[in-house]
């Protein structure tokens, strides 16, 4: 089975997803993806789905779950690259994908990342003092 890779970049993961995804392949990223946030005690988790044309009621779920699991994990999840046609089926589905941040590209998810992690190390600085 194919598997979607998973990059470590800094104190994040980033996913990109270049293949259209079915159910299998997407359960194997969640599952995936969560053993990585372990392993590397990610703090973000960056999903880029521009290739995606088409976003079905079960991948939807998927990125909402992999959103609550990185949560409870204590990583912040951001979905980039979202095409308009992906954007509006989510609503039709009623799929509002609470807790999952969004942002036009891979540099601006990044950056809301960054901007959690700087937040995060300042809360920790002042816990210490």
């Amino acid at each position: 089975m194919d598997r979607i890779p998973i990059l470590k970049f800094g104190n994040a993961l980033l996913v990109t997803i270049q293949v259209d995804m079915h159910d299998r392949l997407a359960t194997a990223l969640e599952e995936d993806l969560t053993s990585k946030i372990v392993e590397h005690g990610a703090k973000g988790v960056l999903i880029d789905i521009s290739a995606l044309e088409i976003v079905d009621s079960f991948i939807g779920r998927m990125l909402d779950n992999i959103a609550a699991v990185s949560r409870i994990l204590d990583a912040e999840t951001v979905v980039v690259g979202m095409r308009p046609a992906v954007a509006i089926t989510l609503v039709e589905l009623g799929l509002s994908l609470a807790g999952v941040k969004t942002a036009l590209n891979v540099e601006r998810g990044m950056a809301l990342i960054q901007a959690r992690l700087k937040t995060s190390d300042e809360d920790d600085d002042d816990a210490e003092d």
